[in-house]
């Protein structure tokens, strides 16, 4: 499973086609509560029209099969943005600014490209993804000029984090430059969408969830305060019973169990004690890669590491990784 929220469910898996068994991607309504299940139809319904038109454009991932309840489309061999961090890759962002005016070309607008897992890092390529909030217009209207123009700003913001050196000047005056309606939702709007899902425990802006937010800080502090804890990374992974589980990662010279005892009542769903955790240069903990292997997408890694000692401390981990459950098979 990928992600599970109120709105739908995503999970990976393989879809036999004409040609053959491809890797792929299934949407479905099945388990969304009842409170909610006129706007996750309305999301669902703006997904398929969607990636009916941008699939072929090779853009996003083409649909493989729609239903009522469920869309199965293809699956991109790559890793989202938040995981890739591309730092200074000016070509990604020259492709994802190519895929964006395609995307515009065909009258449609996405809409949530300021989350970063809406963008997939394939190949040195852009992608996107997620279009539940994609809108369609069949002119250029002043509407669609305007969220045309925030969809690439919030490519720009993460341009500005990842390749600052390359925005060029015209694109520094786009982020500098916010539309009316943007203000005003920023001033009253915003504020309400934070109140109503902080409230119902909906997702942060990496689909982490909220409990990442709130009881993961709590935990990994009680883990150092342990006199045989050096140190501690916990990361997010959908899980089908909570809707979003923690994995804690430990350097420690101490069994598992003491840990888990030591923590009290405020549990992970997974604790794994390790040698080492990975490291860039900096010094600072690689939690991009320890959240591949808590979502056992385990075939993602290879493209992130950097050094044959970081594999052989990654390699270690993933041998002796406790979410087996989801695990996908080969």
């Amino acid at each position: 499973m990928l992600k599970r929220d109120v709105f739908s469910t995503i999970e990976r898996g393989r879809f036999d086609t004409e040609h053959g068994e491809v890797d792929a991607v299934l949407r479905h309504l099945d388990d969304v509560p009842w409170w909610s299940r006129f706007l996750a139809k309305e999301l669902f319904r703006r997904e398929c029209r969607a990636l009916a038109i941008a699939g072929p454009l090779l853009i996003a991932p083409a649909p493989l099969l729609a239903g009522k309840r469920f869309l199965v489309r293809g699956w991109i061999d790559g890793v989202p943005l938040h995981i890739a961090k591309p730092y200074g890759d000016a070509g990604f962002f020259r492709s994802a600014k190519t895929a964006l005016r395609l995307l515009h070309r065909a009258g449609i607008t996405h809409n949530d490209l300021a989350k970063e897992q809406n963008w997939i890092y394939a190949h040195g390529r852009a992608y996107l993804t997620d279009f539940q909030l994609a809108e369609f217009f069949s002119r250029r209207s002043l509407l669609f000029r305007l969220a045309r123009y925030e969809d690439l700003r919030h490519l720009l913001k993460h341009k500005r984090r990842y390749a600052p050196a390359a925005l060029t000047a015209a694109e520094r005056r786009v982020l500098g430059r916010k539309t009316l309606l943007t203000r005003i939702w920023m001033a009253s709007g915003k504020k309400l969408y934070y109140a109503i899902t902080r409230g119902f425990n909906f997702t942060d802006r990496e689909g982490r969830g909220i409990r990442f937010t709130r009881q993961a800080p709590q935990i990994a502090a009680r883990l150092r305060a342990h006199p045989r804890v050096g140190d501690v990374a916990i990361v997010a992974f959908p899980d089908r019973r909570t809707g979003t589980g923690l994995y804690a990662f430990v350097e420690a010279n101490a069994a598992e169990d003491e840990l888990l005892k030591f923590l009290g009542e405020a549990k992970p769903e997974h604790l794994q004690v390790v040698q080492n955790l990975p490291r860039n240069k900096q010094g600072e903990i690689r939690s991009e890669i320890l959240e591949l292997v808590a979502m056992n997408q385990l075939d993602l890694i290879d493209t992130l590491i950097g050094t044959e000692a970081e594999r052989a401390i990654v390699s270690r981990i993933v041998s002796g990784r406790r979410n087996l459950r989801d695990r996908f098979t080969f």
